[in-house]
């Protein structure tokens, strides 16, 4: 739907159809976290769609561990929280405003014919696309499925900050990644080891007993709310990559081209940034050829590096339970600089006291701790 906005927006001459599996009230998952930079780029690139998604936003700058019962806050960062559904109604809106036609509950069945019917076909058809399996020998994708499994619940506690908890049972290590994306709700994702998930004996449990379970692991966190289901199942993380990003007049955007582990960020964010960056291409020439040539050779390096980073995130948390004999303050220090994104300098200017208190404690254990 951005793609479209952008592109009517361009050129109100264009003509665009939207085609949508589901319903316009229908959504999976709870809330959408952006960042300060993808704020920026979503100004420029609409600034009336940015307006009414900003207006709605849950905003908050710390990121805080929690760890033996202790909560360590890391001050500087800019995020952002919009639930899923409300995002997807101010961009249906927008759509609408610019005319572009929205056809729900309308699957694709004949992908061929539907490619040879326009200038430009758009597959966002996500992490299981059909597109990118009929056209695999175009495409080339390579897919890794993750031995984590994890599985997203919302709750009417609220997470004041992007909240990664980290609790042990009797079956092993969980963690839950929890953030606040309006006044009532926030997003929890609870993410575990293979090892853990068949200890647990989920396999065997109904939703009803696997949210019990879980509720009583975070029942410190949770502070008496329960887990809210909306279609949750545990699954596996899918790494997804492709080799080729167009072929004729195809392309795809956001997870069904390319997938980054929730850890470091949304899919919905590089979904958003994978529309602006096309929109760009499509700005400098006519050609669809020459657009999605562009599109590729300028965007696929900026992903491969978001994946890297991702992917050490990842790493991160599949092998969690060898972290927990940290102290929280090390914890802390080590889970924000995983990735290799943020760094000692970066932590010190965003937030001196937090690096202030992690040196006095670790000034007499021999120095700095590395992830």
């Amino acid at each position: 739907m951005y793609f479209a906005i952008l592109m009517k927006q361009s050129n109100p001459e264009h003509g665009i159809t939207v085609y949508e599996r589901n319903g316009p009230d229908d959504t999976f998952g709870w809330g959408v976290v952006f960042s300060g930079k993808t704020l920026a780029n979503l100004r420029r690139a609409d600034e009336q769609s940015h307006a009414a998604i900003t207006s709605a936003f849950a905003a908050w700058d710390n990121v805080d561990v929690v760890h033996d019962d202790e909560k360590i806050s890391i001050h500087g960062n800019s995020f952002s929280g919009i639930a899923r559904l409300q995002l997807l109604k101010l961009l249906q809106q927008r759509c609408e405003q610019l005319g572009v036609e929205l056809l729900f509950r309308t699957e694709i069945t004949d992908i061929d014919s539907l490619r040879g019917s326009g200038d430009l076909l758009i597959a966002a058809d996500g992490v299981n696309s059909a597109t990118r399996k009929h056209y695999s020998r175009q495409f080339i994708p390579t897919l890794d499925v993750r031995p984590n499994r994890y599985i997203w619940y919302g709750t009417n506690k609220l997470f004041h900050g992007l909240t990664l908890t980290f609790r042990e049972s009797e079956a092993g290590v969980f963690a839950a990644h929890s953030y606040k994306f309006d006044r009532t709700t926030s997003t929890f994702i609870i993410e575990c080891d293979q090892e853990t998930w068949e200890t647990a004996g989920f396999a065997a449990m109904s939703d009803a007993g696997t949210r019990e379970y879980l509720e009583k692991v975070f029942a410190k966190d949770l502070a008496g709310q329960p887990l809210l289901s909306n279609n949750s199942k545990w699954i596996n993380f899918l790494l997804v990559k492709n080799e080729k990003w167009f072929f004729e007049n195809v392309v795809m955007l956001g997870d069904a081209l390319h997938t980054a582990h929730f850890s470091i960020g949304s899919g919905t964010k590089l979904a958003l940034e994978d529309a602006i960056a096309l929109g760009q291409c499509f700005d400098k020439t006519d050609s669809v050829t020459g657009a999605l040539a562009e599109f590729e050779l300028t965007r696929k390096p900026v992903i491969e590096e978001y994946q890297a980073a991702a992917y050490e995130s990842m790493r991160w948390f599949e092998n969690a339970r060898q972290y927990l004999s940290l102290s929280s303050l090390e914890l802390a220090f080590v889970l924000m600089t995983r990735s290799g994104r943020v760094d000692y300098e970066d932590l010190k200017k965003r937030d001196p006291g937090f690096i202030a208190a992690y040196e006095e404690q670790t000034a007499g254990a021999g120095g700095r701790i590395n992830g």
